[in-house]
């Protein structure tokens, strides 16, 4: 859906704003403007809405961000960071009476520690760019979201992006050591650093995760791992996806902790073949891609446990990648699974909830009903050892109607998943997405607390206002979360 035509006044102001910032910046090419080189900037990868900003600052440094705080401070403009746009909630989502603040040219990894396991890197580098970085000397950067090799590590901070192997080494929080950040009023402060553990409140915990409203990420220190001496990974088949769901509680229950553990059902699976036929069976109802890794010893010794499990929990077919080629084919097919779904409908629109891992059958069953309701296919691909469910809704934003269910089908699995324990969001942030539903998890009290720290952090209300705080404080029956027929589809986004 597209906005209204810029006003008159917003147009002035445009005008101005960009004068001032080519003057503070002195390169021309820094600041972005003409409506058609802002259409890259129109929204994040939850692109169901688009709306542009008055201009975008590509910054350089740190000190570049600090100047166009300021400045946005002195002249009330509010301001969204950018990393690469993978962002699914739409945290990114630009107002149309602020600025942008892309990252992207910040991209230099500043140091390398291999003593104190640790690299320091600016926000712009991508995720598995500080893998390349080290992986010659033996070692890793753990958080894999399937986006790697687009999103940025300042943006996986901002999100506290997880990945496939998440469910042993953790998401982005866990693996973070320290940060430098630009606050609301220009200052450069660091969070952190090199050394285990930091005296005083956490705030690098605070901002881990904090969607760009206290501060603006220009650095990330992040702990790196030394490389498994040993990981295989299998493929289980089931009659069942719930059946898939039981096998992964089993595991869990008997003790063992896999680096990974994947669910792909039936009509992913088959796009995933269709795309990129990496090896998966067709015609089957649902698999689950287990992954082991540590010493070989060790490994070896799990692998007859965890095919008993798996063939005890029902698995018709297992398969072991015994080669790195073999592994490595295994885990592309679960990448690919979100652009795959181009070849089953035109739009999609993935989910973020994240339920207690004993729930998993039954919420997939209600899941799979729900798609009958709404007359809406979903896709099932999801994080299954962590129980952080990727639901992906296949629509078509061209029928009347669609997208207005789409929504509302999401928001009824989110809203499940809180009622059985969980969470509205694992690793994809609130953003505008989730941010109506916030008080369906949390009371005004709860609300009010987050308000407050917001505020401590940003009194004027200028880092990416609109996200993540509900406008009216209640869970809107139904999941109806935007609103439509012409109107603004996010309502506090829009001030002039």
């Amino acid at each position: 859906m597209q906005l209204p035509p810029p006003s008159q006044k917003r147009l002035q102001q445009r005008e101005e704003l960009v004068r001032r910032l080519r003057e503070l910046l002195g390169d021309p090419d820094q600041v972005i403007h003409r409506p058609e080189d802002l259409v890259v900037y129109e929204c994040d990868a939850l692109s169901a809405y688009r709306q542009q900003p008055m201009a975008v600052i590509l910054a350089s440094s740190a000190e570049e961000v600090s100047r166009v705080v300021r400045l946005c401070g002195e002249i009330d403009i509010p301001i969204v960071p950018w990393g690469a746009g993978t962002g699914l909630s739409g945290g990114a989502l630009p107002l149309s009476d602020g600025v942008v603040i892309s990252l992207a040219r910040m991209n230099r990894i500043l140091d390398i520690d291999l003593e104190n396991r640790a690299v320091t890197a600016e926000a712009g580098v991508t995720n598995l760019a500080i893998t390349r970085a080290v992986e010659d000397r033996g070692f890793y950067y753990a958080p894999d979201p399937s986006s790697q090799l687009a999103c940025t590590i300042g943006g996986n901070v901002a999100e506290n992006s997880g990945g496939v192997h998440c469910l042993k080494y953790g998401t982005t929080t866990n693996n973070i050591l320290g940060v430098q950040v630009v606050l609301a009023d220009g200052e450069v402060v660091d969070l952190g650093g090199k050394s285990m553990d930091q005296g005083g409140y956490d705030l690098l915990a605070l901002m881990t995760g904090s969607e760009g409203l206290l501060g603006i990420i220009t650095e990330a220190t992040v702990r790196i791992l030394r490389k498994p001496e040993s990981a295989r990974a299998f493929m289980a088949v089931f009659d069942s996806v719930e059946s898939t769901g039981r096998a992964v509680s089993d595991i869990i229950a008997s003790g063992m902790v896999p680096s990974g553990m994947e669910i792909m059902d039936r009509l992913s699976i088959e796009a995933v073949e269709d795309f990129l036929g990496c090896g998966y069976p067709r015609g089957v109802e649902a698999l689950l891609l287990v992954e082991l890794d540590g010493v070989a010893a060790e490994v070896e010794a799990r692998i007859g446990t965890l095919e008993t499990l798996l063939r005890q929990a029902g698995a018709t077919e297992l398969r072991r990648a015994d080669t790195e080629e073999e592994r490595a084919r295994l885990w592309s097919g679960r990448k690919a699974a979100f652009p795959a779904m181009g070849r089953v409908a035109p739009d999609y629109y993935c989910m973020d909830g994240t339920i207690p891992r004993g729930r998993l059958p039954e919420v997939l069953h209600l899941i799979q009903a729900m798609s009958k309701d709404f007359g809406l296919q979903v896709a099932n691909v999801f994080h299954a050892g962590d129980g952080n469910l990727h639901p992906l809704i296949l629509y078509d934003s061209n029928a009347p109607g669609e997208l207005e269910r789409a929504e509302s089908f999401g928001a009824e699995i989110l809203q499940l998943c809180v009622r059985v324990g969980g969470v509205l969001s694992g690793e994809h942030g609130i953003g505008v997405e989730k941010r109506d539903l916030m008080p369906c998890m949390f009371t005004d009290a709860d609300l009010d607390s987050q308000e407050r720290v917001k505020a401590a952090f940003d009194p004027r209300q200028l880092l990416n206002p609109g996200k993540v705080f509900p406008l009216l404080r209640r869970c809107i029956p139904g999941g109806s979360m935007h609103v439509h027929a012409g109107e603004l589809p996010f309502p506090g986004l829009e001030r002039f």
